[in-house]
């Protein structure tokens, strides 16, 4: 049976330990195992127990991986598992790695999506449709993503929302109100609120120009499109004109009146 006849301190990581076997390098250890199986000179080996030994410290080098990936931020059980997994350490070792990380309380997947709903609701525009699906695809069980969501509340979200229609609308003035109120429909729906918070969010944001802007929006559009189309004949043109400005979103009475204006030019 090998019997250990040295034991000696790695020089670059001093927390791991070379085993030699009959005057042979064997193996080396985290000192976590080392003391845990009690190994010293003249102890004798099986292969049950070198086995056993590998088994205990591939856990160990995989529990520290793990505990370095956690130091950076939270994650998820998922996203401590994929890690894992990517640098080729068997499923049975990350039971345990998981197992132990749960014990000592380094994982907590509630604690993990109160904070990431938290983070996202402070630092973002996202909506709850958005966040709800995040934290899916970190693997967070529906009923704690259900728990966490109560950190964003229907009035935290239609703030945010409104905060967002009204920034859209001041950087948006060349719009017509009625194409305006569709891209903010577009824009909400892609951040992730839902049609409820959407359909107030646009009713609470003031977005019905004064006339004569309505109008001075419409002109900007009409003469780009009356460049284009001006060597058309009378009928063809007014039509390619409706057509394009309609589009825009703009009312049919005053895309007949700003035409006019442009005949006359």
């Amino acid at each position: 049976m090998p019997t250990i006849t040295k034991i000696s301190m790695q020089e670059k990581r001093t927390d791991r330990y070379n085993v030699f076997l009959d005057d042979k390098y064997a193996f080396s250890v985290d000192e976590d195992v080392l003391i845990k199986h009690q190994l010293k000179k003249g102890m004798e080996l099986d292969e049950f127990s070198i086995s056993e030994i590998a088994y205990q410290d591939d856990i160990r080098k995989s529990y520290n991986t793990a505990i370095q990936f956690l130091s950076r931020r939270m994650r998820s059980e998922k996203e401590v598992r994929k890690h894992l997994a990517d640098k080729d350490v068997d499923e049975i070792v990350i039971r345990e790695v998981i197992h132990k990380l749960y014990e000592y309380r380094f994982l907590d997947d509630q604690e993990f999506a109160v904070a990431f709903v938290r983070t996202l609701m402070n630092t973002t525009d996202k909506g709850s449709e958005v966040i709800r699906g995040e934290l899916r695809e970190k693997g967070i069980a529906e009923n704690l993503i259900d728990i966490a969501m109560k950190e964003y509340p229907y009035e935290n979200e239609f703030a945010a929302a409104l905060k967002l229609c009204e920034k859209f609308v001041q950087k948006n003035t060349r719009d017509s109100s009625r194409v305006m109120k569709q891209k903010l429909e577009q824009l909400l729906y892609r951040k992730g609120y839902p049609l409820e918070i959407i359909q107030a969010a646009i009713a609470e944001t003031e977005m019905e120009k004064e006339v004569d802007v309505e109008i001075a929006a419409l002109r900007t559009y009409a003469e780009k499109a009356h460049r284009k189309f001006s060597s058309l004949n009378g009928f063809e043109y007014e039509q390619k004109m409706k057509q394009t400005l309609y589009r825009k979103g703009f009312s049919m009475e005053l895309i007949e009146d700003v035409i006019a204006e442009l005949k006359e030019t």
